[in-house]
């Protein structure tokens, strides 16, 4: 395959012990028969034993074992480039997982040697905090750093099932566990320290994840050889680049990832902010697509229901009515400087320090409190992750106003951090830099993502809740600049991170049309099960709604979780055991009350159908829209998935061949609850697209005119026509498409999706969509068959 050639479409499978490398192998002729152009693995590299998602990597020298190993990584480029497929391997570049001390050689080593280890230079450990030590938070509640369960156990130190290794020299005959334990290179302490006191950077907040400086020269040649050896033997055709933020400099690492590919398609992790832009020097070809999966939401949504939605959540919440703008913003700023002074304390002090007088004798220096305060303001305050200096210094000093106007009383301190933070060579640049992208993703992402409740559809990866609809002209807009200036982006509606699957998002989305009635039930529901929260009470019931049916075990699950992420009523360090037993006695009405079945299941009725027009609506914008669409596994079909690791389940891809074997021999499934009328859609859609991407070089909308326009969205792609329904219950009561007519280029068209033939320049949409909400027509001049 071509080095510089970029995928049309991908299919992300997540490569775990219970679906490995040999496994996804064996799919592979099914995507190629789908229609898929580049199958996308989660990480392979080896990882901490029992994890499903990769992102802990132990050991960069070998693909895992358990995955499937170098064989079965083998096996599965070998497969895909004899049909044709392309092979896209997530990476993890920011950090090694350190659970398990004894499965990490480089972690292992650092604590046996400390200072003295090579791999001293590869953590990003303050050796000037622990008296030069690496703190360790894992020790219980029974006691602060009490050591009751400490023992040597051969050449280990044992805190129950954690084991540590003793530095050679360090161990007499006689010695206590505690005597062994105060030589080493490393303090084990009690694990809520870590929230002001940990010493070496994690990726966000979690302990068990620890940050490597992939800037040292070394770390890059060590921790991506045998990334290199996969383009060396063509195994790999591209990388997905995880989480760039978190690296000292993510241009750099950028550049010699180029270099190690020889040029290969390169797509990053990247959360963009409102108008926010990728930096135009990076050697990449686009993100992840998280830009792109609000836009296929907001086309969706009724911009009507956003008043009354807006009013219910203000109600429940107990606030004064103010413009969404308003709300959202000063609820981040509340979760933002909560992660900011709470969980992430460590990071915002770890700086102050480096603005401090450095002390004589390499201790760590006294830090200002106004300093410490300032720079979590700043933090706090920042619009996007993160800068990149010399870019992104507007967006320094818009923080540094707002956080003025803010802390007025912190003015001269605002000013003094802001100077040292504008300089690119200075380390506090560099960190905080570093830092910012941590606050926002905590604070936005897993704590305000679970307050904000007016449609919880919009509180996704990358969105804007506070941004409730777009107008077709600006959808239309958003998409031709995606195509002006990153074609071969990735676009996604599901990922393994989405809080929410598109199919639960486009139930949902189903609410701005009917926001009275939603008032009502969610009125009724909580009355019958009540809670006490109102907000969170709106956001569970709409998630139970948009993924129902539901095991009970699945939404148990998912309430535990959400609840504590939003900490208002309860958390994961001090669970409130009287609120969360009323929770999943919530849940547990939902199957077992039968006043609360009967009104979740009446709702539930009331959006499914239009929640199925939403859902080929979106799929086919994004399959057929600008940048490569990715397929997240399983999304062939309807998926009804909450937050992982509910989105992380296996997949059952023989129902899904029996499918596409049906619709290939020319049956057209009815849109109901198989979701066949899905995999049709994407089917049909990818087949085109890799096939035929002729008909997919440039984006012009089409007119449409009627009384039902604004039901309707066509774009020209450049020869194959995508048409989708938006605002379905509205259509229905308006009376349908009546006369309502889309106006097509000259020639004569095929409908891919059912086969029909169309002549002329305009077609009456009740006949187009008279069988399913969405068309791809394309040119009929030239019969194409799968």
């Amino acid at each position: 395959m071509p080095r510089d050639r970029a995928p049309r479409s991908t299919y992300r499978l997540q490569i775990r012990p219970a679906f490995d490398l040999n496994a996804a192998a064996d799919v592979v002729q099914y995507l190629r028969d789908l229609g898929v152009d580049w199958v996308y693995l989660s990480p392979v590299l080896e990882a901490e034993a029992g994890s499903d998602h990769g992102y802990d990597v132990v050991d960069h020298s070998r693909v895992d074992p358990a995955r499937g190993g170098e064989i079965g990584l083998q096996t599965l480029a070998d497969r895909a480039h004899l049909f044709g497929l392309g092979v896209l391997i997530d990476i993890v570049p920011n950090h090694m997982g350190v659970a398990t001390p004894r499965s990490n050689a480089w972690w292992w080593d650092l604590l046996q040697h400390g200072r003295d280890s090579r791999y001293a230079e590869a953590f990003d450990v303050d050796w000037a905090v622990g008296g030069g030590k690496v703190l360790i938070p894992v020790l219980g509640d029974d006691g602060d750093d009490r050591f009751d369960a400490l023992e040597i156990v051969g050449d280990e130190l044992r805190y129950y099932d954690n084991a540590y290794p003793i530095a050679p020299g360090t161990h007499s005959e006689g010695d206590t566990a505690q005597d062994v334990h105060a030589r080493q290179h490393y303090e084990l302490v009690y694990w809520k320290r870590a929230d002001s006191e940990l010493n070496y950077r994690r990726f966000f907040a979690v302990n068990t994840l620890a940050g490597i400086r992939v800037e040292e020269p070394w770390v890059f040649d060590d921790s991506h050889a045998e990334i290199g050896r996969w383009f060396r033997d063509g195994i790999a055709d591209g990388l997905r680049v995880d989480h760039p933020d978190g690296l000292a400099d993510p241009g750099g690492y950028l550049d010699r990832l180029r270099e190690l590919t020889g040029g290969a398609h390169v797509l990053v992790e990247k959360i963009l902010e409102g108008a926010e832009e990728l930096p135009a020097d990076w050697a990449m070809n686009g993100t992840t697509g998280y830009d792109a999966l609000g836009d296929y939401d907001r086309i969706l949504v009724d911009p009507e229901g956003a008043e009354a939605l807006g009013a219910l959540d203000d109600r429940l919440a107990g606030r004064a009515p103010a413009p969404a703008d308003d709300t959202w913003h000063t609820m981040i700023a509340g979760t933002k400087r909560g992660i900011a002074d709470g969980i992430l304390g460590s990071e915002i002090r770890r700086l102050a320090r480096l603005l401090a007088v450095p002390t004589a004798d390499g201790s760590a220096p006294e830090v200002d409190p106004d300093i410490v305060d300032a720079l979590a303001e700043l933090a706090t305050r920042f619009p996007v992750y993160r800068s990149y200096l010399p870019l992104g210094g507007e967006q320094l000093a818009w923080a540094a106003d707002q956080a003025q106007h803010a802390r007025p009383e912190l003015k001269d301190a605002i000013a003094t951090v802001v100077t040292r933070l504008g300089d690119p060579a200075d380390p506090a640049a560099v960190r905080f830099q570093q830092t910012s992208g941590m606050v926002m993703a905590k604070g936005v992402e897993d704590t305000a993502f679970y307050r904000y409740s007016r449609l919880v559809s919009l509180n996704e990866v990358g969105g804007e809740p506070s941004w409730f609809a777009y107008s077709p002209e600006l959808f239309h807009t958003r998409q031709q600049k995606r195509l002006a200036t990153t074609p071969h982006t990735m676009t996604t509606l599901s990922t393994h991170d989405t809080k929410r699957s598109a199919d639960v998002r486009a139930r949902i989305d189903v609410l701005s049309e009917i926001p009275d009635e939603w008032a009502a039930t969610l009125g009724r529901l909580r009355e019958l099960a009540p809670l006490g929260d109102g907000p969170f009470e709106n956001l569970l019931w709409q998630s139970i709604v948009g993924a129902w049916p539901a095991s009970r075990e699945r939404l148990h699950a998912y309430a535990e979780k959400a609840s504590r992420e939003a900490g208002t009523s309860t958390t994961w360090t001090a669970p409130d055991e009287a609120f969360e037993t009323r929770m999943h006695a919530l849940v547990d009405a939902c199957f077992d009350d039968d006043a609360t079945v009967k009104e979740l299941e009446r709702i539930v009725e009331m959006v499914r159908g239009p929640g199925w027009s939403n859902s080929l609506a979106m799929a086919l914008l994004q399959l057929t829209g600008p940048g490569a669409p990715d397929v997240y596994q399983g999304g062939e079909l309807w998926d009804y998935s909450l937050v992982d690791p509910d989105n992380r389940r296996e997949v059952d891809f023989d129902l899904r061949r029996l499918y596409l074997a049906a619709i290939q021999a020319g049956e057209l499934p009815a849109v109901d609850a198989t979701g066949a009328a899905r995999l049709l859609v994407t089917h049909r859609a990818l087949i085109e697209r890799r096939d035929r991407p002729e008909l997919f070089d440039r984006y012009v909308p089409l007119p449409v005119f009627g009384e039902a326009a604004v039901n309707a969205i066509a774009v020209d792609r450049g020869g194959a026509i995508a048409v989708a329904t938006r605002l379905p219950v509205g259509l229905a009561e308006s009376g349908g498409w009546r006369d309502t007519t889309l106006h097509l280029p000259s020639g004569s068209h095929r409908d891919a999706l059912t086969g029909r033939r169309f002549d002329g320049t305009r077609v009456r949409l009740a006949d187009l969509l008279d069988t399913y909400p969405v068309a791809l027509l394309v040119p009929d001049d030239e019969r194409h068959d799968d």
